[in-house]
């Protein structure tokens, strides 16, 4: 196990990049700006993907598919939703390659060209408001309140593990409504699901709010979402929920017939996670010795290592490890036994540090004398002799104590970095010196957000939901002001 170790003090994104390589989470792919989520990294994304799909289907959401592929002119018809994504789409122009009789290299054959150049989605509006139009009729059809787990590709110059990769790992949300406020109910429901999954088990507390007219989704009339902070004081877009108004029935001409016998168009919503969630999860919790994993997320919530030298020492060590292995198993507790006879123990507990294994359970042959074992907990990193006896109702409540902890010391972290500043000064000077989230007063148009940015590289992460009407002036113009907003720099 060759770790390069930088601290997260001394280069915070070098950190960040060992850290996912070295946990074998994920690692950069031949193909420029992809990434290949490797198997222990893939099964932390499958349990997000099991406790978001329970939380989808008891919300009364199906799960279904729609092609890779949209037809160029589908983008055509929803104005700012194309200007969003245009400078970020892949396009397919050709169906065949062949091999060039001269160089007998292979090429693209140029008879093969596309009648209409096909996109790679870079999000799912368009195809699958084109589906509606045949699906919805009646009233008696609304709602339809579908989930797509797929991939989307949006071309990326400068690429980060999990935080921004031109192809990446996602769930997309597209519901259709009878009327505007049962539309505008399940977009705030959804930011409710993506909150109540990230503290609880994410273990990363996020502020809810709504994004600046700059900042909303493509084709959206609000944008609701979810902003974490990460330990270089940095903020993190978590999640997000769309209010598209009728935008995208108008565009593809969806109307359903109501119980008046009048024809109308229905109301949109879209909502959706990734796997930049993969980045969250590391960079609000990790530490210099690797990874820190929620337990209700950890693929392996405990590990077993037996301690042996004596060939005479493992059978009754073995016998032991295998017995508490087994009743930690009864307990619905994910648990691994290493018995590699290859590697020494001090190898495997810093493997397992490495990998943010919640609990460490080390049994040696003065343990089978004694009936105990050592525990050590990843997070403190203290370590406890417990009886044996005791495992089976110890480790559980252990578990839940490791993933309050993880949570408070986050919430402890955001409380420690939120900011108020009433001057451009206040503001700069907690930028450079301090980082974290501002609450600051701006005066409510585009053209000062935007130069708020180009000055300082911040930008406003959300109005929160919870805001209450405050009289200030802009912290950059001097106008009237009337509520703070949060500002931050972000990945």
């Amino acid at each position: 196990m060759d770790i390069k170790k930088v601290k997260r003090s001394e280069d915070y994104s070098a950190w960040y990049n060992n850290l996912v390589k070295n946990a074998d989470l994920a690692e950069h792919s031949d193909v420029k700006g992809c990434m290949v989520i490797k198997p222990y990294g893939y099964a932390i994304w499958e349990k997000m993907q099991a406790e978001l799909d329970r939380r989808f289907k008891e919300t009364g959401h199906q799960n279904a598919y729609f092609p890779l592929f949209i037809p160029k002119s589908f983008f055509t018809k929803e104005a700012s939703h194309v200007e969003g994504f245009a400078k970020e789409c892949a396009v397919v122009t050709h169906y065949r390659l062949k091999v060039d009789e001269i160089t007998k290299e292979i090429v693209v054959d140029p008879e093969a060209k596309l009648e209409e150049e096909l996109i790679v989605r870079p999000t799912s509006e368009t195809i699958i408001w084109n589906t509606y139009r045949s699906w919805i009729q009646s009233y008696r059809d609304l709602p339809v309140l579908l989930n797509q787990w797929a991939n989307v590709v949006r071309w990326e110059m400068r690429t980060r593990l999990f935080l921004r990769t031109t192809e990446f790992l996602w769930q997309e949300g597209h519901t259709a409504h009878a009327t505007a406020d049962e539309a505008i109910a399940e977009t705030k429901q959804m930011l409710d699901v993506y909150a109540d999954f990230a503290e609880n088990i994410l273990a990363v507390p996020v502020i809810k709010g709504v994004k600046s007219e700059n900042e909303r989704f493509a084709g959206a009339i609000e944008t609701y979402c979810i902003e974490g902070l990460m330990q270089d004081g940095k903020a993190l877009q978590m999640g997000t929920s769309h209010f598209l108004g009728q935008n995208f029935a108008k565009a593809f001409d969806v109307k359903y017939v109501t119980k008046e016998n009048s024809r109308e168009y229905v109301w949109a919503t879209s909502w959706g996670v990734s796997t930049r969630l993969m980045g969250a999860l590391i960079m609000s919790h990790s530490d210099d010795e690797g990874l820190i994993l929620p337990p209700r997320l950890a693929p392996i919530q405990v590990v077993i290592i037996p301690i042996f030298r004596k060939p005479e020492e493992k059978i009754a060590v073995m016998e032991k490890a295998e017995a508490y292995t087994a009743l930690l198993k009864k307990q619905g507790i994910s648990v691994k036994l290493d018995d590699r006879d290859y590697q020494s123990p001090g190898f495997k507990f810093a493997e397992y540090e490495l990998k943010g294994v919640p609990v460490r359970i080390a049994i040696g042959p003065r343990d089978v004398q004694n009936e105990t074992v050592e525990v050590a907990r990843r997070d403190t990193k203290e370590k406890q002799v417990m009886s044996a006896a005791d495992l089976e109702h110890k480790i559980p409540h252990l578990l839940e104590q490791i993933q309050t902890n993880i949570y408070q010391r986050a919430l402890d972290f955001r409380s420690e970095n939120m900011y108020a500043a009433d001057t451009w000064d206040e503001f700069m000077d907690i930028l450079e010196n301090k980082a974290g989230f501002i609450s600051a007063h701006w005066d409510g148009t585009a053209e000062t957000e935007l130069k708020i940015k180009d000055l300082s590289k911040a930008t406003i992460r959300c109005i929160p939901l919870n805001n209450h009407k405050e009289a200030g002036k802009c912290i950059l113009t001097g106008k009237p002001s009337t509520q703070r907003v949060l500002f931050a720099r972000a990945y």
